[in-house]
């Protein structure tokens, strides 16, 4: 196997998907133990990878065009050139990032056919490697796709978990101290309530009817996570309550949040990056699933039970005014508080060693 030394890995993706990059990352370090592994992320996604055991460098990248003036790009190209980089692989097939490598003069660059959409794309003619996904992306777990472009080009066998950036004694000290808010109780249950977009969001009402049955059965104290612009929406939800509910939305870094969701005893959660984050700490956890899909989407976690109504129109990309089931969309009523609960009951009652 051809060694490379010093490597570009292009992850200009969301948190969700960052994470999950991380597994095949896991893999390329079993084909290279000795290369340098640098990654072209977002600014917002930094946290993740930065202290991360897998990732030696992180380049932050402004990715919006209006951003990127002429003379930031030449700037990129300069420091990406500069850095000696022997192989890039992208795992987010973007034009961008792509022709920063190719103009760079990276002498091997690796990228996948496909990775998020069947659509083709020019993209390509910048790789000198491109490696053909040949499996269906809904029906298979983003992580695998992102291992298969690891797994055909370097011929390694195998699978990898995600791993996320080490918690740190401040973060460790950050959710013990934010856990002090709440009552003492023998459980604590985690809420991430919000999705990135409506049709992710499960209903307020439902995640009311669930915090109001599971207070009756344990004695357990609730906390929400999420981002600062998720707060008001949470104290919606919070104020339909009769539970205390502390609301910790924007007061965690992502280290921070990892650690005091290891803390808790159970996770609900919509599909978010979030819950990514949350898989890598083995938490039980329950994610309900609305316009994505389960099978592409499942959390990397033995202790995640995925819940979904397996709408037939199911995944999609429709606006919530054009759901054919607006106001209320069938894939997110169809999954009813009574199915959360009995997953949460089996969760609680069998908790992992």
């Amino acid at each position: 196997m051809e060694k490379y030394r010093n490597i570009l890995i292009n992850a200009l993706v969301n948190l969700g998907d960052v994470v999950l990059t991380t597994s095949a990352i896991a893999l390329l370090k079993k084909a290279y133990p000795k290369a340098k592994i640098t990654m072209l992320v977002k600014p917002v996604v930094r946290e993740a990878v930065e202290n991360n055991p897998l990732i030696d460098e992180v380049i932050v990248f402004q990715y919006k065009a209006k951003e990127n003036s002429i003379s930031k790009m030449m700037a990129m190209i300069k420091d990406i050139k500069n850095r000696h980089f022997d192989l890039s692989i992208s795992f987010d097939r973007k034009l961008r990032p792509a022709l920063l490598c190719w103009l760079a003069g990276i002498p091997v660059r690796v990228g996948p056919d496909r990775v998020f959409d069947d659509r083709p794309s020019r993209v390509t003619w910048l790789y000198t490697d491109v490696v053909q996904i040949s499996h269906d992306l809904d029906a298979t777990l983003q992580a695998e796709t992102y291992q298969t472009i690891i797994r055909k080009f370097t011929g390694l066998a195998g699978h990898a978990e995600p791993v996320f950036a080490r918690i740190t004694d401040a973060a460790d000290k950050k959710a013990e101290e934010l856990l002090m808010c709440l009552s003492k109780a023998e459980k604590r249950i985690a809420l991430c309530v919000k999705g990135t977009f409506a049709l992710k969001t499960w209903p307020k009402e439902y995640f009311v009817q669930v915090v109001t049955e599971l207070a009756k059965r344990y004695d357990a104290a609730f906390f929400i996570v999420g981002a600062p612009n998720d707060r008001e929406y949470a104290d919606e939800v919070i104020a339909s309550m009769e539970q205390p509910v502390m609301n910790f939305c924007g007061k965690t870094s992502l280290v921070d949040l990892a650690a005091i969701i290891g803390k808790a005893d159970l996770l609900i959660t919509v599909d978010t990056g979030a819950t990514h984050i949350a898989a890598t700490t083995g938490i039980p956890m329950v994610t309900m699933y609305g316009c994505t899909s389960p099978e592409r989407w499942h959390p990397v976690n033995k202790n995640a039970r995925v819940l979904t109504s397996r709408e037939s129109c199911c995944p999609c990309n429709y606006r919530p005014q054009e759901c054919p089931s607006y106001p209320q969309p069938n894939c997110l009523w169809s999954i009813t508080p009574e199915m959360v609960l009995d997953e949460c009951d089996k969760l609680l009652a069998n908790p992992p060693k």
